[in-house]
């Protein structure tokens, strides 16, 4: 059976629908950067989508090419996550859309070199016949978060993000939004295909220990 890393790794991506704290690992991801609405039809959001899933299934397809990667294993791509930010603002204001940053991601099992991405997005750009040169590796640690599981539309998640502060004040800690620690989203559900009042979103902020608890 193939490797899940939803199931295998819960605590990253199928926590409650309450508040918790967790310290997260380093992961290894490709990742586009980019600017603006990702509600944009021909935005750079939805280019990167597109960038993203064309280099993770040719990794994923790699054993059935002449590339092989050391350590392969069967996988089921794990799902796409964001991380998000808007200038001078804590965490995000979901009423500025046009004002996002962003690094769209999916996360790569362990087993894939720099190598072996390079040769994924060579391999991406020819097959797929787009420009795959915007991807790259990246590893991210996060450390000491707070996550809740929102459930529902986007635009509501200011009510999910409102109970993980009120949890973290009662906890002790506080937001530690800076440029390297973001507002960090994983979708674990297809708008396309799913209500959106059934959505599952992972909502992530890093946070620290309030100076008056030290």
């Amino acid at each position: 059976m193939a490797f899940d890393y939803k199931k295998e790794y819960k605590e990253f991506y199928l926590p409650k629908n309450k508040p918790e704290i967790i310290d997260v690992t380093a992961m290894n991801y490709v990742a586009v950067r980019g600017v603006g609405n990702p509600n944009e039809e021909e935005g750079e959001y939805k280019k990167a989508i597109g960038i993203l899933y064309a280099i993770a299934y040719t990794i994923k397809m790699s054993y059935k090419s002449e590339h092989r990667i050391e350590g392969f294993f069967q996988y089921v791509v794990p799902p796409l996550e964001g991380f998000w930010w808007q200038d001078d603002i804590d965490g995000v204001d979901y009423a500025r859309k046009e004002c996002f940053s962003w690094i769209s991601v999916i996360r790569l099992p362990e087993f894939v070199t720099k190598e072996d991405f390079e040769w994924a997005v060579k391999e991406a750009t020819k097959k797929k016949k787009m420009d795959c040169s915007l991807a790259e590796f990246l590893t991210i640690e996060e450390g000491l978060c707070v996550q809740s599981m929102h459930i529902g539309a986007y635009d509501n998640e200011p009510d999910t993000v409102k109970r993980m502060d009120e949890y973290i004040e009662e906890c002790g800690y506080e937001n530690d939004f800076t440029d390297a620690r973001l507002h960090h989203e994983i979708y674990l559900s297809d708008p396309r295909r799913t209500e959106m009042e059934k959505c599952k979103t992972v909502i992530r902020h890093p946070i620290k220990r309030n100076e008056k608890n030290k």
